[in-house]
């Protein structure tokens, strides 16, 4: 029965050690008064002279707390040896009290430091953006983030990211060393887990941004998201949330686990689109980089109000800064590069191309015309193409069916690759023939034998069998290639690349390649867009579209006479009469200085401004022809008959 109670006693005492310091410093205290009682007693008994010299059983006992918590304050002590005994005795059990009191302080309080390290504490933060995942791509995201809330008075960023904490920190602060007015926070916690989401303040944040991880899972980790998110029990109004998948067969799956709480993009599909655009007209990565970054222009809704009443085509050159590129009816509906009689509601929004929403202003006068520079030139008949894709990846087969549905009848491709692709993407194709040249893309001999000046565009794919980082460096040495024999050879063919990194995407401008596609960028750059402004998928999704209004680089001979004095209204004027947008130009001469390439978007209007062969004119066009000038009917207000329409979503 006895060990039975000491055993009950034992478990009982254990179980007060579990719950950590404050159990610990609790043990100490009652020793301490234990000792103090029992060393108060023994002296009031034993030592009757000595207690009424030090001021009876309560100056006993202070005394003993003073030994008990300084050892030194014994060293006067008179009186009887059982009395100096005693106050030895509790000197000595305070030592080893204090003692182990430090060391459990000290445990406790590094165990606590650790626990703050790691970023387990809840977040109290209000309309906050949330960024759930780590891969390359925070640091785009981030850095997008601080610029777009440079007007903001404060701002706050928040990451969860199953990593340690002060690592992320110190990364971000690496990569991006000033953050200006926007605070970044890091908890460390995994997306996957409610539990961890919880830490971040779900209900009081502004919008949630879940990046797609790294590894053959990414996919799998986002959907999990989305059904976490999805499913939760939110308190007051949802967050915008945005997601994006790696592979297109997904996309359905994270839509559904998404359902009506989060917009989920195709980061495959929107790659695919945007190398089979750039393959045909150098510079319109740049362009892309530009309107989806918050560094330079980007497309901003303007309210209408003082616009009612007057037609898209009027609304091109009314304002001082800041172009139309379309508009947003009431009812949601977008338009892109609309019919130029289109006429605004009272209710619309327009949509502008500008440096920032608080830079856009109507301009009092209309900028002058220069008619005489507006050229009639017709535009160059289109001819079947001869492309070549070197390498090989999953994007292939998606780019080749989409290559199909925008070149001529009797356009030739060929694929370039060590081993020979599956034939199934060959079937239902119309206007390609696909052919296979064997070819190892590092090795110049290997190049030299597929006759490079037989072609007219050349895209360069990764390989996605092998690391990122490894297969930049195989498309650097292929470039190198590239160039080193279009020089030798005089060879005017084009050539357009993928990149994994945006850092080899700057390494590799000595190869003088016409367009770099870092398809990781662009989706971090179109996420954050899209977190800011969800009512911007509509217009991206037309411009990725071939469907509808797309962007291009169209000779600018086709607009303005070569070399006759101008200005950028001019363009846009003779862009109007051809049912496009204008919003910038390139110029030849300038195409490889970074970090622009000779691309200007949303230049001053009346500014002198001349064009030569070799420029380019950056319109919102539904194809890639220039056609011949339309002077058509005009209307009261001088506009043209309109001749094409923007797509609609």
């Amino acid at each position: 029965m006895r060990a039975r109670l000491r055993d009950r006693l034992r478990y009982w005492f254990d179980g007060t050690m579990d719950r950590g310091t404050p159990a610990l410093i609790g043990w100490l205290g009652l020793t301490s008064v234990a000792l103090i009682a029992v060393v108060t007693v023994l002296v009031v008994v034993f030592t009757n002279s000595d207690t009424e010299k030090n001021g009876g059983w309560l100056g006993v006992a202070w005394m003993s707390l003073l030994r008990t918590l300084d050892p030194g304050t014994m060293g006067g002590d008179t009186g009887g040896p059982v009395f100096l005994g005693l106050m030895l005795a509790v000197t000595l059990g305070g030592i080893f009290i204090v003692s182990a009191l430090i060391g459990v302080l000290t445990t406790g309080l590094e165990a606590r430091i650790q626990e703050l390290r790691k970023g387990k504490s809840r977040l109290i933060e209000r309309g906050h953006t949330i960024v759930l995942g780590w891969s390359e791509q925070v640091f785009t995201v981030i850095a997008e983030l601080v610029e777009a809330n440079q007007s903001e008075r404060r701002s706050c960023v928040v990451i969860l990211a199953d990593r340690d904490k002060v690592e992320m920190e110190d990364a971000i602060r690496r990569r991006i060393p000033d953050t200006g007015r926007t605070r970044v926070i890091c908890r460390s916690g995994s997306p996957l887990q409610r539990a961890d989401l919880e830490l971040v303040s779900l209900d009081a944040a502004k919008s949630v941004m879940v990046l797609p991880p790294v590894g053959d899972d990414s996919d799998t980790d986002v959907i999990k998201v989305l059904l976490l998110l999805n499913s939760r029990r939110w308190k007051g109004a949802l967050p915008n949330i945005v997601a994006a998948v790696q592979s297109s067969p997904n996309l359905a799956a994270a839509r559904l686990a998404a359902g009506e709480t989060a917009l989920v993009i195709d980061a495959d599909d929107i790659a695919v689109r945007l190398i089979v655009q750039s393959h045909r007209q150098s510079g319109l990565s740049t362009v892309f980089d530009e309107l989806l970054s918050f560094v330079g222009n980007e497309i901003y809704p303007y309210p209408a109000a003082a616009l009612a009443g007057t037609t898209y085509g009027e609304a091109l050159n009314g304002f001082d800064l800041g172009i139309p590129v379309g508009l947003r009816r009431s009812d949601g509906e977008v338009l892109v590069n609309p019919a130029m009689d289109t006429v605004i509601g009272s209710d619309d929004d327009v949509l502008v191309v500008a440096e920032d929403d608080l830079l856009m202003r109507l301009a009092d006068t209309r900028p002058a015309i220069v008619e005489s520079a507006i050229t009639s030139a017709p535009g160059q008949a289109s001819v079947p193409d001869r492309t070549l894709v070197i390498g090989w990846n999953s994007r292939g087969a998606k780019i080749i069916r989409l290559l199909d549905r925008l070149v001529e009848p009797d356009s030739l491709i060929d694929i370039a690759a060590p081993r020979r692709p599956d034939e199934d993407f060959r079937q239902g194709l119309e206007n390609l023939t696909v052919g296979y040249r064997p070819c190892e893309p590092t090795l110049r001999p290997s190049l030299e034998s597929l006759g490079l000046d037989d072609y007219r565009h050349i895209i360069v794919l990764t390989d996605d069998d092998i690391a990122p980082e490894r297969a930049d460096d195989r498309t650097l040495v292929t470039l190198l290639h590239l160039r080193d024999i279009a020089v030798r050879s005089g060879s005017p063919y084009s050539i357009v690349t993928e990149m994994n990194s945006d850092a080899n995407r700057e390494i590799a401008q000595v190869t003088k390649a016409d367009d770099f596609i870092v398809s990781t960028k662009v989706i971090s750059l179109l996420l954050t867009q899209l977190v800011e402004d969800r009512g911007l998928y509509a217009v991206f999704t037309d411009l990725f579209d071939p469907e509808g209004s797309e962007i291009y680089l169209k000779p600018a001979p086709g607009y303005l006479t070569p070399g006759t004095p101008a200005n950028f209204a001019t363009v846009i004027e003779a862009a109007r009469q051809r049912g496009e947008t204008a919003i910038g130009y390139r110029l030849a001469r300038h195409s490889d200085e970074p970090p622009t390439y000779g691309v200007f978007l949303n230049p001053a209007k009346t500014a002198p401004l001349s064009l030569s062969e070799g420029d380019t004119v950056v319109v919102l066009a539904e194809d890639g022809r220039v056609t011949a000038n339309l002077p058509g009917p005009r209307d009261e207000h001088g506009e043209g008959a309109a001749v094409s329409r923007g797509g609609r979503r």
